[in-house]
């Protein structure tokens, strides 16, 4: 079972990557800063800043990230309202903060982004949130609209979720001098 469970895993992580190289290359940049900001996966101030506003930029992504960890511990089972609220709030607050950079122009960007920050439990619940969060005042009514055009019906009505967790994590690469390759 599992020799042949190999390559769909293949073909979904393949299709990961295809998604995530359709992305323009700001939002590919602000998507690997994200997950190493969330994840802490390394030192994301030394890699990522290229000056002062952008030190003070991720410092406050690195602060509202502090809310993950709540997030993640509460995903509920159900869509029973009692269970919404907690765990709603503090979604919609984080991706109002990631909508508000600009990187992040459409639901696609957002959700692939979420998938990894969250976990795919969090699939059902990313429409209201990136929905909630796009439509708040403090966006320009330019961005709003055109984050709001970028979910479309299938994406905001699905009656079922994967819960397949995410394969392709992107990380920062370092550039090659194409002089220093043997031929």
């Amino acid at each position: 079972m599992s020799a042949r469970s190999k390559p769909a895993e293949g073909a979904m992580t393949l299709a990961e990557m295809k998604e995530f190289a359709g992305f323009a290359a700001a939002t590919q940049r602000y998507i690997r800063r994200a997950l190493d900001i969330g994840l802490d996966r390394d030192d994301a101030l030394e890699r990522w800043s290229r000056d002062v506003v952008e030190a003070a930029s991720i410092r406050a992504q690195a602060h509202i990230y502090d809310r993950l960890p709540e997030i993640r511990a509460l995903i509920p089972d159900d869509t029973g309202l009692d269970a919404m609220e907690p765990f709603l709030s503090p979604l919609i607050t984080v991706t109002a903060f990631d909508l508000s950079q600009g990187r992040l122009t459409s639901f696609s960007a957002y959700r692939f982004l979420y998938e990894r920050l969250v976990g795919a439990e969090v699939r059902p619940w990313l429409p209201a949130a990136f929905c909630s969060a796009a439509a708040l005042p403090h966006l320009h009514p330019d961005l709003r609209r055109k984050l709001l055009q970028s979910i479309s019906e299938a994406a905001a009505t699905a009656s079922g979720w994967s819960n397949r967790q995410p394969a392709f994590y992107p990380q920062w690469v370092e550039k090659v001098d194409a002089g220093a390759l043997p031929n």
